[in-house]
Formats: structure tokens, C-alpha cells, sequence
């Protein structure tokens, strides 16, 4: 067990664990296996969790569920400012009344989505953040547009960011390219690896953070992958990553939950189901991440 000795200068920098709920076989979230595999995370040296992302399923979470969940969280985190709770929602009054929510929970940071109920412009994506901003917690925009078809270009990340909106990016594009444009068009924003198959590309190329899912089963390795890419240590980061790619894809495929969560129980962990209507993984697919898991925890990955 490592502790976590890693400066961060910014709630929202680091390894940051996009966390599952905790589900029950009968969908009831087990609050407790929750707490305890936050305390483990942070144990293991990461930085802090994300609850009520898109791998906490937060869209089948009651309102109750979803403000006990961040209230576990910071609890078990032992410091709010290590809580970056998810406040994506279809309205931006509901995102606001998240981000209150997290704030008064103490969390240090939210993520947020642009609207996501339809294609919206970029006017409207600018008064979403403007109205959650509002509320005084730093908000970390989300790049997700295969899911929300709203694509945060650089040039929008800079308005948002020259206005006050946001701190920072979790950049879940897949383009590689679109952390240099970041850095021109909007210097000082902090660009976060968003998706776990590019973090060695984007650490070199400046991600001050990782919004991550593969920590969830080998919390430790991660942690190591991470120091060693972003201080530049390649004889370290580049054999990790390799041997970690071929978990860390499963993050951006469709069945991600799933795969984590499956992967999760391989490796000791409480992973468990997910909630309709997410189905169980294809045979195939349950087959391939226990494999992958099973390889790298035989080589000595934890």
C-alpha cells in the first residue's frame, strides 16, 4: 500500500478515478463497498474519484442516490477537495442545483457536459457553463461528442474559458491533436486525458490530469503510468503502457461500464452489475476483459 505523497497544485489535477456505483444483484447501491473502494483508490495514490460520471451510470441514479453518493465520496475521500462530482443533466437549472449540491458537500471541482439533450449551439453551450459557473465551483468541461454530438472545438473551449466558465477539459475527442490547438487558443486551461488509450500521447503533450477508468482494477500501476508520462520518464511509462493497453481501450467502447465493472471483479474488487438498461456483456466480450485482466495482474500489474 502506497499513500499520497504527489503535489497537486489544483483540485481538478492528478489522477482522478471515474468511479462506478456500487450496485447490489438486486440494483440497490451498497454505499459501504463504495466507501471502500474509495479509501482504496486514494490508498493506492490516486489523486481523488469522480461519482456520478457516465461510468457511475448516473443516468439510473434517483436524485436521493445521486446527492448520497458524493456525500460517501468525500467522506471516504478525507478531503472534499479531492471529489470532482459529475452535474451533467438536460437542463441547466438542474446542473446548477448539482453543482450547489457539490459544493455545499464540499467537493472541490465538478464536471459538467455541455447541454445534451440535443445539438445545440455554441451559444447555448456558453450560457450552460455560464449558469453552473455561477454557482463559484471551478467546472471542468467535458469533450464528449460521439455521445452528446456537441463537439467543444478549441476555439469554444477558449470563449468558455476567456469568460470564466471553465478550469479545465476533460478531452475525450481521441484526437491527440486537439491538446497543441488547446494550448494556442486558450493558454492557462488545463487540459485532463479523457479517455485511458491516449494518456501517454496526451501527457507528453502537456494533460496536467487523468479523468481515468483502468485505476478502478490496477489503481497502482495506473498511478505508476501516470507519474512516469507525465514527468517524461519513457523507460518507465512506455513498457506500463503497453502492457496496460489493452485494458485501457476498453474505456472508449460502448460497453465501458460493463467492461470495467467485469474487470473490477477479476481483479479482487467490487464491480458487480450494472443497471438496465445496460446489459451484461457478450460471452466474447466477458471472455477478452478477463483475459486481459488475468495477463496483467500474472505480470505483476496492481
Amino acid at each position: 500500500m502506497q499513500t499520497n505523497t504527489h503535489p497537486r497544485t489544483r483540485p481538478w489535477h492528478g489522477v482522478m478515478v471515474a468511479t462506478p456505483v456500487t450496485l447490489r444483484e438486486d440494483c440497490t447501491i451498497d454505499y459501504d463497498a463504495y466507501a471502500t473502494h474509495v479509501r482504496q483508490l486514494i490508498e493506492a495514490g490516486c489523486d481523488g474519484v469522480v461519482p456520478n460520471g457516465s461510468l457511475g451510470e448516473y443516468q439510473t441514479l434517483t436524485d436521493s442516490e445521486r446527492d448520497q453518493i458524493v456525500r460517501v465520496a468525500v467522506e471516504a475521500a478525507g478531503d472534499g477537495s479531492r471529489v470532482m462530482p459529475g452535474v451533467s443533466a438536460y437542463g441547466s437549472a438542474e446542473s446548477r442545483r448539482w453543482a450547489e449540491q457539490a459544493a455545499e458537500a464540499g467537493a472541490g471541482s465538478v464536471l459538467l457536459l455541455p447541454p445534451n439533450g440535443y445539438r445545440c449551439e455554441d451559444e447555448a453551450v456558453r450560457a450552460h457553463y455560464a449558469e453552473v459557473a455561477e454557482v463559484g465551483v471551478p467546472v471542468v468541461a467535458y469533450n464528449n461528442p460521439y455521445d452528446t454530438k456537441v463537439d467543444l472545438a478549441p476555439s469554444l473551449l477558449a470563449r468558455l474559458h476567456q469568460e470564466g466558465s471553465i478550469v479545465a477539459v476533460k478531452e475525450f475527442s481521441g484526437d491527440v491533436r486537439r491538446a497543441y490547438e488547446i494550448a494556442e487558443q486558450a493558454p492557462g486551461l488545463d487540459v485532463l486525458v479523457g479517455a485511458d488509450d491516449v494518456l501517454l500521447e496526451l501527457a507528453l503533450a502537456g494533460a496536467v490530469g487523468w479523468i481515468a477508468g483502468c485505476p478502478n482494477m490496477l489503481p497502482s500501476s495506473c498511478v505508476d503510468l501516470y507519474r512516469a508520462a507525465v514527468t517524461g520518464d519513457m523507460a518507465t511509462a512506455l513498457p506500463l503502457y503497453r502492457e496496460l493497453h489493452e485494458l485501457l481501450r476498453w474505456d472508449s467502447k460502448p460497453e465501458f461500464v460493463q467492461a470495467i465493472k467485469a474487470s473490477m471483479d477479476v481483479a479482487g474488487r467490487h464491480g458487480g452489475r450494472t443497471r438496465p438498461p445496460r446489459l451484461p456483456l457478450p460471452a466474447d466480450d466477458e471472455a477478452a476483459v478477463r483475459a486481459a485482466t488475468e495477463k496483467a495482474l500474472a505480470g505483476g500489474l496492481h
